[in-house]
């Protein structure tokens, strides 16, 4: 029987965590006490009176379109198989081969600063933004005061905004913040904080651009990779098959959480065999976690410490695991 997982999918279309309900109308500030109060908080922390006013002339209004959006997140279950279908499939696949052949020796010259793979970096441009075409329609700024005024997670939308406001302040154009409705930019979809604390311009020119640079977006995504903890020369994982039970084989979960790490010749000694043989990098000794998402009878995964550098990203085993298998389809070797 599979086992069945809600997400909501805003944007492009990947997993997150469902939220707080909504503060009421009666609940809260003024527009303009709210502005005046992330004023005091800019100003506070350093940023320049002409920065804080040009950045929230962005947001003259709360943008009733994002309400509206956040107050109606559409939320489907879904198996595994289902979600791989739908975000895996081989319109994404095309797109991502093409990619890869255009700007290979981008991806290359990312990987050799950053000690990460291109399969991840592959796997979350397509899986993020469709390798750069849908990056969202929304001004970052107004997106992020009309969250944090209508007061679903004021702390950490107020935050994400000062965030957006240091970046104004270190010369990202806050006309050009353009992202989704929940405050995530540009083709590797970051949120501010993200963006302040792993986007990287490949020819060392600041500020990141991460809107229009491939290059930039190709480092920016490598180098969260590798601060997440992504080890070179090892895989995120592979398929696995598993023997037939009624129940799971002991140590295997449905993720990354509930799942036991043993080294690869203990799996291979309760019956566990890799699809197609082990990857490059990989030993008897290689310590690995075995997956099944949909459960006993499912598709069954070898996942490494790589993984959860993926799930860094986004705290989704679908999303890290279509993340690796999109990778994995697009690259020719």
């Amino acid at each position: 029987m599979g086992v069945a997982a809600t997400i909501t999918l805003p944007g492009a279309a990947l997993a997150r965590p469902r939220h707080q309900s909504h503060r009421s109308a009666a609940g809260r500030q003024s527009w303009e006490a709210y502005l005046g109060h992330v004023r005091a908080l800019a100003l506070a922390n350093g940023i320049p009176a002409s920065v804080i006013n040009a950045a929230l002339a962005m947001a003259a209004t709360p943008n009733q379109a994002i309400i509206k959006r956040d107050h109606h997140q559409p939320e489907f279950t879904m198996t595994w198989a289902q979600y791989k279908a739908r975000v895996v499939n081989p319109n994404r696949i095309s797109q991502g081969q093409q990619a890869w052949a255009q700007y290979n020796a981008t991806f290359n010259e990312a990987v050799n600063r950053y000690g990460a793979s291109p399969v991840p970096i592959l796997g979350i441009w397509g899986l993020e933004s469709g390798f750069g075409r849908v990056q969202g329609k929304f001004n970052v700024i107004s997106a992020l005061a009309t969250l944090a005024w209508e007061g679903r997670r004021a702390k950490f939308f107020t935050q994400q905004l000062l965030d957006a406001l240091r970046m104004a302040a270190g010369g990202v154009n806050p006309a050009t913040m353009m992202g989704s409705y929940a405050g995530a930019m540009g083709q590797p979809q970051f949120m501010p904080s993200a963006y302040l604390h792993y986007a990287t311009s490949m020819n060392g020119q600041t500020p990141a651009n991460i809107w229009t640079s491939v290059p930039d977006v190709l480092a920016s995504v490598a180098n969260y990779l590798a601060k997440s903890g992504w080890q070179a020369g090892m895989p995120w994982g592979w398929e696995v098959t598993v023997p037939p039970a009624q129940a799971a084989l002991p140590g295997v979960g449905t993720g990354w959480r509930n799942s036991m790490a043993r080294p690869v010749s203990a799996w291979e000694g309760m019956g566990v065999r890799p699809v197609g043989g082990l990857p490059s990098g990989v030993s008897e000794g290689t310590v690995v976690k075995v997956i099944q998402p949909d459960g006993p009878g499912g598709q069954a995964y070898a996942v490494t410490s790589n993984f959860k550098a993926i799930r860094a990203y986004n705290p989704s085993d679908y999303y890290a695991l279509a993340v690796g298998i999109l990778g994995d389809s697009c690259i020719t070797r």
